[in-house]
This record gives structure tokens, C-alpha cells and sequence, in this order.
């Protein structure tokens, strides 16, 4: 079938099927490849509608046909390619509405650091931001349901959507939102596509209420699945649809325009304690007395990582000023000559904010001495300033970078790079995940937000050796069962995608999937939104696609 000719009539913004572009967008940052028949570029949502209005009336002669939206390509699952049509809207659909220091409306294409301009001019900002936050793309952090940095305090992205418009299975678009119980009483009363789909939600997660609720992971976040257990509340009376989207991938409908609550910008004034850990012994214990300090931030990053760091120094001139970067570098004198007692076994970064600088200093200093009890903490160096952390906050943000770019004979390969335990679990857990990389002698660093124990372990692999590649099932099925293990979620931020939503059914059991799966079908009876991710990915299907070369 020729899509783009038979696409063109109703489809008013780019269709591109050029060899270049379908290279490009075979690939986003997972380590899988899948190749598009087609890429468009919606210049509205009536564009996003007669895609999907397309596809409905084509699928039953061309059962391939989908459609997966995407923007930044930066999802490591492999949420944001397919082999028919890809949506990208970040050509286009970038348009910011309004901005108030309570709120912001916006197109799911614009890139996250764009936006961060544009309500910082108001005193606010979207404070569930990743640490790609320079690369991501606001959709895609509702897509995923992102996370980052500053987690602990704000949250994820579900906090944060107010209102969204997606197209739903029936081509046309609708305002999602939070409902009290007559508004909702009002949309299970409806005769049409909408109120069916009101219907049958509410009576799914109704008739088994309790089962869905005992279902909800029991970490400090997760992006697993269909959060059911996050729509309707008993108790609140509320009904809340946008928390089956947040995170859903595109797989349930697609996402035209976003609503954000905005927060104050508590970035004016910020301090940061910066602990080098000999080793993992204590270090509940230690996240724990960190906690007890109310820091809004809490990140970790391995040796690995800071060796990285300091044997790629002249990589960070791509992204600062030579000024900007011989500063840095004269920032981390004191930290080599610390290092001579030995090379920390982890990077402990602990920011902390106040009313001024002076409070700032205060409660860094307060930290340094609590946690100076501990034995296994070789050295603490009070950051009062963000110049003087940003030396550590480079490294801990741009490792995943300097992998993917410096490591000439082997390329990243994200299979186990989210996990989340418990925090009293991290002490036990952190020598497997370690044992593990040994064992299948993988070369990788472990990074994450250790104020909520979400890690992230990124692996160097020569993907295209056969024996490189036999390591990939047997070492993340070690590593996700030692997590699940533990009370854990195999994915914290990052999503699922084509390379976790196989372990949907060991993490959640039959009976909790089905549940999901009964969903998927209801919104996409036909298949048609980014087949073979989150409950509908398998196995099979998934590993056939793994990248054979970079």
C-alpha cells in the first residue's frame, strides 16, 4: 500500500519516506531497530486525527498499519519506533498556549528545555524533569511518566497533568481530565463512543477494586503497566483518566496537547554536598540519616562513572565555554588529590535549597556533620554554590553521553537501566546487580536518584558479536528477579516499551495483566496505537529486533 499517496489527501503537514528518514527513525535510544514504512509531521491535532482515521479505515485490508506517535526519540525502551507509521510531532506541534506561574499549555513536541525558559519567566517550573531533560521532550515525559532529580520532594510526571487532549480509537480528540463523582456520573450517562469508554474503565477497576489497588507497586515510583489503581478512587470520589495515559506510550491514544501545574522554581538558591562512599556497607542507613536532612535531591553515580568523567574531561568543551570548562576543571583539583586515598566506590550528590544562601550553607554543613559518623565516607566537600557542584552534576548527567560517544568498539545497550527496590533493599541489592555484571563480564556504570532507589545500569556491548548478545536474557532475567525479589519495580522512570513490557506478567501475575490487557483492548480494539509495547509486547518479538549493528 502507498501510504503517502493515499495519506496526502487528508494529511496536511510533511509525509517523508526517503531511505535517509527511515534510517533515522528505525532507532531511538533502546537498542532495538525497527524500520517505518512512513514518517509524518502532524501540523495539528486534525492532522493527528485523520492519520488515525486513516489507519481505522485501511487496518482491515492492511493489518500492519499502526501509528506511533513520537517527538525527541529519546525513549531507551523502544517506545518510539514501528514498521508502518511514525508521527513525529516535534516539527510541528511545539506551540506554548499560555504560561502563568500556576500553569502552562502545551504541545506534546516541545522540547523540555524550551519550556523550562518560558516558565522560569514566570518564577516556575515542571519539576519532574529527567536527567535528558536538555534532549526530552515534554510528550515524552508524559508518555513515559518521567522522572528525575528532584522526585523526592515533587514526584513524577502524574503529579503534574492537569488536563490533556488525545485522540482516541474512534479518530476524533477529547479533553481528558480529573472528575469528581457528579462529572463523572454525567460521562457514564452519555450514549456515545466516550461515555462507553468512561463506562466500561469504571466498571473494570470498580468490580475489582481491591485486587487493583493491592497490584500497586510498593516503591517510590514506577512506570509499569497501566497505573488502574490511579483512576478511580474510592474514597475521593474522584476519577482521574488522564493517569491512564501518563505513561501509557502512545499505546492508548494520542496525545495532542498537555495542561501542567507548575511549581515554584526552588532553584534560586541551592547547595550541594558532594560524599565519596568507600563501598556499599551501611548504605540504608546512610540514605536514611541523608533523608533525615529533608534535601529535595539525592543522586548517585559510581566509579565507573566518575573515571569516565575524568578520563573524557575535554568531551564537556561541546557543551560549555572554554572559560565555563577550565573552571571546572580547576574545581576538580581537590577531588583527584582526594581520590589518592583510594577511588569511592560511589558519589553521593545531596542538594539542598533555602530562603538564601546563608540557610543553604547552614543546612549543607549540618548534613556533613551527621553523616560524618559513618566510617565507610572517605570524603565530604560542601558545593555552597551551583558552580562549584555543577563539576559533579556534569558527570552524573552527561555519563549515559560520553558512553554512547567515546566507547569506540562498543555502544550502549539499555536492558537493565531502571530498576527501583525499596530503600532499606539497596544495601542487599546493589552487590547482586554488581555480581551480576561480573559474571557476565559486562562493562557498564550504575547511576540513579538514591533518595527513591531508582537505578539505572547502562552496559557497554559489542551488540553485533553472537556471544555478546547471548548475555542479554539470562543477565537481565538475573537482574530483574533479584530485584522483584526485593519488593522492586523493573522500571522507575524509563517505561516499558518493547524491552520490559515482557516482564509485565512476573511482576504483576496473570490475573493483575489481564486486567491491563482488557484495557488496551478497549481503547484499541483494532490494534492500531504502538502495537507490540508495554501489554502487548512478547518475548519473541521484541528480541528478533535487537539492533544487529550501529
Amino acid at each position: 500500500m502507498d501510504i503517502k499517496t493515499n495519506l496526502s489527501g487528508t494529511f496536511k503537514g510533511d509525509l517523508d519516506n526517503s531511505p535517509e528518514t527511515l534510517d533515522f527513525y528505525s532507532h531511538d535510544a533502546s537498542l532495538f531497530e525497527l524500520r517505518p514504512e512512513i514518517v509524518a509531521f502532524p501540523k495539528s491535532a486534525d492532522d493527528v486525527k485523520a492519520a488515525v482515521s486513516f489507519v481505522l479505515a485501511n487496518k482491515a485490508a492492511n493489518p500492519k498499519l499502526s501509528i506511533t506517535p513520537r517527538s525527541a526519540g529519546t525513549d531507551m525502551s523502544g517506545g518510539a519506533i514501528n514498521e508502518s507509521i511514525i508521527l513525529d510531532v516535534s516539527r510541528h506541534m511545539t506551540q506554548i498556549a499560555e504560561v502563568t506561574p500556576e500553569s502552562a499549555r502545551v504541545q506534546p513536541g516541545r522540547l523540555y528545555r524550551e519550556f523550562d525558559v518560558e516558565t522560569k519567566k514566570v518564577g516556575s517550573i515542571l519539576p519532574s524533569y529527567p536527567a535528558s531533560r536538555g534532549l526530552a521532550s515534554v510528550g515524552g515525559m508524559v508518555s513515559n511518566n518521567s522522572g528525575g532529580e528532584l522526585g523526592i520532594r515533587y514526584g513524577k510526571t502524574q503529579r503534574y497533568v492537569e488536563e490533556i487532549s488525545v485522540v482516541l480509537g474512534d479518530g476524533n480528540e477529547y479533553i481528558v481530565k480529573s472528575l469528581n463523582r457528579q462529572e463523572l456520573d454525567a460521562k457514564l450517562a452519555q450514549n456515545d463512543y466516550e461515555g462507553e469508554l468512561y463506562r466500561r474503565t469504571f466498571e473494570l477497576i470498580e468490580q475489582h477494586y481491591d485486587e487493583i489497588q493491592a497490584a500497586r507497586p510498593r516503591v517510590a515510583k514506577d512506570s509499569t503497566g497501566y497505573r488502574l489503581w490511579d483512576v478511580w478512587n474510592r474514597d475521593t470520589q474522584v476519577f482521574d483518566l488522564t493517569q491512564l495515559f501518563i505513561g501509557a506510550q502512545g499505546t492508548l491514544g494520542i496525545i495532542t496537547d498537555i495542561k501542567f501545574k507548575l511549581v515554584p522554581n526552588p532553584m534560586a538558591h541551592v547547595g550541594t554536598l558532594a560524599v565519596y562512599v568507600k563501598n556499599t556497607e551501611h548504605l540504608g542507613a546512610i540514605t536514611q540519616k541523608i533523608m533525615s536532612y529533608q534535601p529535595f535531591a539525592v543522586e548517585v553515580f559510581d566509579d565507573k562513572t566518575l573515571m569516565l568523567g575524568m578520563k573524557f574531561i575535554f568531551a564537556f568543551l561541546t557543551r560549555m565555554s572554554f572559560g565555563q570548562w577550565l573552571m571546572m576543571c580547576i574545581r576538580l583539583i581537590p577531588n583527584g588529590f582526594a581520590m589518592l586515598k583510594g577511588i569511592p566506590k560511589l558519589v553521593l550528590l545531596i542538594e539542598f535549597d533555602g530562603k538564601d544562601q546563608a540557610e543553604v550553607s547552614k543546612r549543607v554543613h549540618e548534613a556533613r556533620v551527621g553523616l560524618s559518623a559513618f566510617k565507610n565516607i572517605s570524603y565530604m566537600e560542601e558545593a555552597n554554590t551551583f558552580a562549584k557542584a555543577d563539576k559533579f552534576w556534569k558527570m552524573r548527567q552527561e555519563s549515559f553521553n560520553l558512553l554512547r560517544q567515546k566507547v569506540k568498539d562498543k555502544h550502549t545497550a539499555p536492558y537493565i537501566d531502571d530498576f527501583v527496590v525499596p530503600i532499606n533493599k539497596m544495601e542487599e541489592l546493589l552487590p547482586k546487580i554488581e555480581e551480576i555484571i561480573n559474571k557476565y563480564q559486562l562493562m557498564g556504570t550504575i547511576a540513579g536518584h538514591l533518595g527513591d532507589g531508582n537505578f539505572h545500569v547502562i552496559p557497554l556491548m559489542k551488540i553485533e558479536d553472537p556471544e555478546e548478545r547471548a548475555k542479554i536474557e539470562p543477565s537481565m532475567k538475573e537482574v530483574y528477579e533479584a530485584v522483584l525479589a526485593l519488593g522492586g519495580s523493573i522500571s522507575g522512570e524509563h517505561n516499558d516499551g518493547l524491552v520490559r513490557g515482557p516482564w509485565l506478567e512476573r511482576m504483576y501475575g496473570p490475573s493483575m495483566l489481564g486486567y491491563m490487557k482488557e484495557i488496551k483492548q478497549l481503547y484499541d480494539p483494532q490494534n492500531i496505537f504502538n502495537p507490540n509495547k508495554k501489554t502487548d509486547a512478547n518475548w519473541d518479538y521484541s528480541f528478533s529486533h535487537i539492533r544487529q549493528s550501529f
